[in-house]
Formats: C-alpha cells, sequence, structure tokens
C-alpha cells in the first residue's frame, strides 16, 4: 500500500497541471475513483472506499471535491487508530491528515475557519509534533492568531498548557507566556460577550486563570506589568476587571494599588455587598478607616433583605469599628443596637460591646455626672451576660470593675441623688436612663 503522506506531497508539487480544469489533468480518471469511493463510503465500506480514495486524491486536485478532503480526514482517523501500535506508520497518516487540513483551508477559504480549528484539535488530539513541544505551541499560536475566537475552548486550554510547560522547562520566556495569557483570556472575554449563556466559556476562563496562576510566572510584579496598560486603556471592561481582580487575588497582590483600583472600579461598575465588604476589609488594611467604614456601611444597604444573620454581623462589626477605629461611640452604640434588631443572637456581645463603650466616655460635669457612665456600663454587662452565657464570665468581670467606680454615696446625697433613684446620663452624644446606685 503506497504511503498516503506520499501521495500527497506528489499532488501538491504538480498542483500546476490541475490548472486545466476542476478535475485536472485526467479528469475521466479523476472523476472515476471519485465515483467509486464515494458510494463506498456513503455505504459506510470504509475499509473498501480508502483504496479508491487513495486513488482520487493522487489523480484530482483539491477543486475536484471538498467532500474528497472530508472524507479523508475521516478515513485516515481509521486508519491512525488501526496503527496505534506502529508509530513510524502512525505518524505518517497524522502528517496526511494534516495536509488535509490545510489543503481545504487553502482551496476552500469560506471553510478556512473550521479547517483550520478541525486542523488544532488534530494537532492536539494525535499530540503532533510532540517531540517539538515548542513547534506545536507554535502552530497552535499561529490558528489562533489567525481565527481568533472562532477557536474550540480546547484549543486555547492546551496552547496555554504547552506554554506552562515550555515556561517552566526555561524554554518560553515570562513576557511570552504573559502575552499568550492575556490574548487568550481576550479571546475568551470576547466570546463570553457574544454569548453570555454559554457556560462553557466562563468555565474556560476559570481553567486558563488557574492554569497561569499555577504557572508560577503570575508574580506580582508579572501581573501589574501585565495589566496596568490594560487597565490604563480599558478601566471600566467589566471582564478585564473581574479577571483582574481573581488573579490578583490569587497571586496574593490584594496590598497592591492596582489591586484597589481595579476592585473599586469593579464595585463601581457592578456594585454588590460582597464587594463592599471586601473593599472595606482592604481599606482597613491599609489604615484608611474613614473609607473602610463608608464601604461597610455600603455592605450592609446592599444586602439581601432576608439575610438578617449577615445584617447583624455586618452590623456589629461596623459598631466595633466605628468604636475602636474611629473613635464614634454614639454612631458605635447605634450599629450595635441595629445589630441586635436584626438577629438577637448577637445580643450577648452586642452588650458586652455597648458597655464598653459606655465606660470608656470621658463624662463632664459634678462627682456623679462624672461617674453616673459606670451605672449605664454595668447595666449593660447585666443584660450581656443574661443573654449569653458565653459572654458571662466577661460581662461579670468587667462588671465588678466598674462598680468600684460607682459614686461614694455622701458624694450623691450632696447632690440630692438617692439609692434607686431613676437618672439620665447624657454623655458622648449618648443618653440612657439607668439607676442610682452608690458605694456606702
Amino acid at each position: 500500500m503506497k504511503k498516503i503522506a506520499i501521495i500527497l506531497f506528489a499532488m501538491l508539487i504538480s498542483l500546476p497541471a490541475f490548472s486545466q480544469g476542476k478535475y485536472g489533468k485526467d479528469s475521466v480518471e479523476c472523476t472515476k475513483y471519485l465515483s467509486f469511493y464515494s458510494e463506498l463510503y456513503k455505504q459506510r465500506n470504509y475499509d473498501e472506499a480508502a483504496p479508491h480514495w487513495r486513488k482520487a486524491i493522487a489523480l484530482c486536485p483539491p477543486t475536484a471535491s471538498q467532500n474528497m478532503l472530508l472524507h479523508g480526514q475521516n478515513l485516515l482517523r481509521m486508519d491512525i487508530r488501526k496503527n496505534a501500535k506502529n508509530p513510524a506508520r502512525r505518524q505518517e497518516l497524522i502528517d496526511s491528515l494534516i495536509m488535509l487540513h490545510d489543503l481545504r483551508a487553502e482551496y476552500y477559504p469560506s471553510n478556512r475557519i473550521k479547517s483550520l480549528d478541525n486542523k488544532a484539535i488534530d494537532i492536539i488530539n494525535y499530540n503532533y509534533l510532540g517531540d517539538d513541544p515548542l513547534k506545536q505551541y507554535q502552530v497552535l499560536s499561529e490558528i489562533i492568531d489567525a481565527i481568533h475566537t472562532d477557536c474550540s475552548p480546547i484549543v486555547f486550554i492546551n496552547q496555554m498548557k504547552g506554554g506552562v510547560a515550555l515556561y517552566q522547562a526555561g524554554t518560553l520566556p515570562a513576557e511570552s507566556l504573559m502575552t499568550c495569557f492575556e490574548e487568550n483570556i481576550g479571546h475568551i472575554e470576547e466570546m463570553i460577550d457574544m454569548d453570555p449563556e454559554k457556560e462553557e466559556y466562563r468555565i474556560v476562563k476559570q481553567d486558563i486563570e488557574t492554569i497561569f496562576a499555577e504557572s508560577g510566572v503570575a508574580s506580582c510584579d508579572n501581573l501589574i506589568e501585565l495589566y496596568t496598560p490594560r487597565f490604563k486603556a480599558n478601566p471600566k471592561d467589566v471582564n478585564l476587571l473581574s479577571t483582574m481582580v481573581k488573579m490578583l487575588t490569587r497571586s496574593d497582590c490584594v496590598s497592591t494599588d492596582l489591586f484597589l483600583k481595579s476592585a473599586v472600579a469593579l464595585h463601581e461598575i457592578n456594585p454588590s455587598s460582597s464587594s463592599a465588604y471586601g473593599l472595606y476589609r482592604l481599606y482597613s488594611s491599609r489604615e484608611e478607616n474613614t473609607v473602610a467604614a463608608r464601604f461597610l456601611e455600603s455592605a450592609i444597604s446592599l444586602l439581601d433583605p432576608n439575610d438578617m444573620k449577615t445584617a447583624a454581623d455586618y452590623n456589629f462589626e461596623l459598631a466595633t469599628f466605628y468604636f475602636k477605629k474611629l473613635n464614634r461611640s454614639a454612631t458605635a452604640v447605634a450599629a450595635a443596637k441595629k445589630a441586635i434588631e436584626y438577629d438577637r443572637s448577637v445580643e450577648g456581645k452586642a452588650y458586652l460591646l455597648i458597655g464598653t463603650i459606655w465606660a470608656s466616655q470621658d463624662c463632664q460635669g459634678n462627682e456623679v455626672d462624672v461617674r453616673s457612665k459606670y451605672w449605664v456600663a454595668v447595666d449593660y454587662m447585666v443584660k450581656a451576660k443574661n443573654a449569653d452565657p458565653e459572654v458571662a464570665a466577661n460581662a461579670d468581670e468587667l462588671a465588678a470593675q466598674y462598680r468600684k467606680y460607682f459614686p461614694m454615696q455622701v458624694d450623691a446625697f450632696m447632690y440630692d441623688v438617692t439609692d434607686g433613684d431613676r437618672y439620665t446620663v447624657s454623655c458622648g452624644g449618648m443618653t440612657e436612663i439607668t439607676t442610682v446606685r452608690t458605694q456606702k
């Protein structure tokens, strides 16, 4: 049996002879074998069709029939499977298969895109040029450059895997791998924009991001170099921003200015409670506390109205933040009370916080006024203990400390204040009604 690769090579160097017509110089023989193999192929009698197809491909120019090239690809794939244990023969058949894709792309330009995509898939499936991974990577890159978003997703993934292997072997520079990633993500993002409902594209994007993130090239410096010009050029591109945030997070680059800019830009376009909360954490870590508090308030306002537990947790966190970072006691107490309204399971720690806030106030006035804050503080410690056994020990300890600062009975008497009286305490922008208690 003649080797298909040799037949195709002979056909290629004799192509000028086919200028005499669609079916070439020997049109009678060409059409005869086209007819022979086609009938057998239609009957799925592939073994008998194969030798007639080989005669047809040797006699006919590519212009004779596009089906001759397509059917030939299927026949060659069958032969490749049959010759799995004959590496030399198998490689000849794969060479011929790839050549048929090139012929179809050249002579049937309306199907060029499909031909190149199929070529890429066969290169991947049969590990074509597997003994030269750089060449294989380059061929896949050329196909992607030629047909862009018309590539099958598997082509992007395998080219990326090949690029990472070459980079890790020291064959491909980091800059080249970064460019590969940037271009592939750009194509996939465009595909997502064209068909937002196709989940396959989003999965492929995640796979490519993961491959790149685990490659070892995705350092903060490299990512900043990669994304800074893209961000400047398209500061409102949602796909770009989401990729930047994800990749910078994966590479532990959340402290960079680029991450902050991209996260803020993404939140402005698509605000959500989770993105606002993330920005609160980020600004808080940078000690930009006023901005951080604003984003936490935004996170609360953007919550699902039915998510009472998270609303309670966020309000308690806001209360703690206002008290510890911004010294805004009244606002902190209001947030703590709001947390209780959303979910009473936070009562214990919320009351503990409110009592601590009251005890920390710098109240003005006479001896009783100055010390009256401790009455309120102890009130809340008792509430905390009763609400949550887990904070009871801490509440008891703090209450015991605060009682030591109650006003002396003799001092209270001087201001006409008696144990058991109702007393209004105003301090730090807050007001509470409590009960007079003195030390004897």
